[in-house]
């Protein structure tokens, strides 16, 4: 076994971050994930939504890494019988449509029970599978301002402002990690008992269950502007403490490092560089004031004070460590040629994650899937596209045939 997952077929009927973020985990642990698209694609190929590379937008691409591609119009008797068939060749369906769109198209739970007994089938949804607010629909920015998130952003700079919405839709790629966790326990229970299940996963439940501000309020009785008064004079102590004296955002000669004062022992470390037993915020900024961002990182780290050099997203692809680790990789687009891909972020010794294609085309696997995997011959498949069952690009074949010459 070189994948852990090399055994496991994944129907991945998700959109936007939330689903896909999930799916992709799986697809780098070995999975083979067949992303099933509407004719006219994904939101991600909607060139309205912002600028375009190679058909899709630049989160396309990012969270769709390993993925193999069916444009499908699931509304027609045809189209859904091609993915009753599909499903009767999977491990597992997962879907993050509003609750209720599945049974409309004929994919329940029950349905899907019926064509593959042992099927796990993960439903992510913004509110999940009951509850008073299950019909409405959500994003990441949504679970992030009910769970708190957002409010508490907002606190950190102005306790009287507005609130903030995280930045990277965190509550779309935390809720999908998770996701990923259930269904490798579901795969679990299944090696040991047979048996398939349902997961429900709701944005808001996973973002509530990641603040921890919830503990904070149960145990203390105190909401957070009770706790925040309270909170004044300990904080006016604190900026007192030594160790203050080299926490934070700290400005340099070009740009910011964050660095954390809390090990005493780097702390002694600094005290003993400068020669001194009182040590003042205005001696430290002193110091690294004329370094760059490279030069005052190395400084403290290597005194022992956890430190990080303050970088855009488009710094951070050339720093040394993430390329040392191998967090960069290389895929071949059919359209771009080559281009670069974050990899799996996990290192494991035995069986590695791995990316080894970039994100597809819409229908770049239809001859794949429904000649070499479901068995139509070319007569039936033909006439799911002159029939509008599948879109299909008479080009793709060729396409795929030059980039095949030229890798």
């Amino acid at each position: 076994m070189k994948s852990p997952l090399e055994d496991i077929r994944v129907i991945d009927l998700t959109h936007v971050w939330f689903g896909p973020w999930c799916t992709m985990m799986l697809a780098e642990m070995g999975a083979e994930v067949i992303k099933v698209e509407p004719p006219w694609g994904a939101l991600g190929r909607i060139e309205e939504f912002g600028q375009m590379y190679g058909g899709a937008a630049p989160t396309f691409h990012h969270l769709n890494l390993n993925k193999k591609d069916l444009a499908i119009n699931t509304r027609t008797p045809e189209g859904l019988k091609l993915m009753q068939e599909l499903i009767k060749k999977s491990d597992i369906i997962i879907n993050n449509f509003a609750p209720g769109t599945m049974e409309k198209m004929g994919l329940s739970y029950e349905e899907c029970v019926k064509l593959r007994p042992n099927i796990i089938y993960a439903q992510l949804s913004g509110f999940g599978d009951f509850g008073p607010y299950r019909e409405y629909s959500s994003y990441a920015v949504i679970a992030e301002a009910f769970a708190g998130w957002a409010r508490a952003q907002g606190d950190r700079d102005d306790p009287l402002g507005p609130p903030k919405s995280l930045v990277g839709a965190l509550g779309d790629t935390a809720p999908g990690t998770m996701a990923a966790m259930a269904i490798l326990a579901a795969l679990r229970y299944r090696d040991k008992t047979g048996e398939g299940q349902k997961i429900d996963v709701a944005q808001y439940d996973c973002m509530f269950g990641y603040n921890t501000g919830t503990t904070t309020y149960w145990l203390s009785g105190k909401t957070e502007a009770e706790r925040r008064k309270e909170d004044e004079e300990r904080r006016k102590q604190r900026q007192q403490d030594p160790l203050s004296q080299v926490s934070g955002y700290i400005k340099v000669k070009d740009g910011y490092i964050m660095t954390t004062g809390l090990r005493a022992k780097a702390f002694d470390a600094l005290r003993a560089k400068f020669g001194v037993e009182e040590l003042t915020k205005e001696m430290v900024m002193k110091e690294v004031e004329n370094m760059t961002r490279e030069e005052a990182f190395h400084y403290f780290a290597k005194l022992g004070f956890p430190t990080a050099v303050v970088y855009y997203a488009s710094e951070s692809t050339k720093d040394p460590h993430i390329n040392a680790r191998g967090m960069i990789t290389e895929v071949d687009h059919p359209i771009m040629g080559k281009t670069k891909a974050v990899n799996f972020p996990i290192k494991m010794s035995k069986t590695p994650g791995t990316v080894k294609s970039a994100a597809p085309l819409l229908g770049q696997h239809q001859r794949e899937i429904i000649m070499g995997l479901l068995g139509y011959n070319q007569e039936e498949f033909d006439k799911l596209v002159q029939g509008g069952i599948i879109a299909y690009q008479p080009d793709i074949d060729k396409q795929l045939e030059n980039w095949k010459k030229t890798t």
